[in-house]
């Protein structure tokens, strides 16, 4: 897994939340492996910080709370707060050019939160 931020390429995990596994596709050339392919289903969010960012530089998440309830600051990773209407792909995927953008600019121990409020 890629551990660098100068490198165009980053790995993302995705979160439990019901992100559907078609976000995949959808982040172009960003490796992406769901909680539930790392067999962290059920993790708590801090244990799932702590463990994804072992191996992940974002994570990718529908969580709207997790920016408020996590520090982030000390983190190795970062975390992409998704903002739609719902998990449904149909509300998600028009956001996704603002998700690939925050993407290339995101660093460690920040959250961005992309789509609506």
């Amino acid at each position: 897994m890629l551990k660098s931020w100068s490198l165009p390429r980053r790995d993302e995990a995705l979160d439990r939340r019901v992100l559907p596994r078609t976000l995949k596709r959808l982040l172009g050339d960003h490796e992406c492996r769901t909680v539930q392919e790392m067999g962290w289903s059920g993790k708590k969010n801090g244990v799932l910080l702590s463990l994804a960012e072992l191996e992940f530089d974002v994570l990718v998440t529908v969580d709207q709370g997790i920016e408020y309830e996590q520090n982030l600051a000390n983190r190795k990773m970062a975390v992409l707060v998704l903002a739609a209407r719902s998990n449904q792909i149909e509300d998600l995927e028009p956001i996704i050019p603002a998700a690939l953008a925050a993407l290339r600019s995101i660093h460690p121990g920040r959250a961005i939160r992309v789509g609506a409020k």
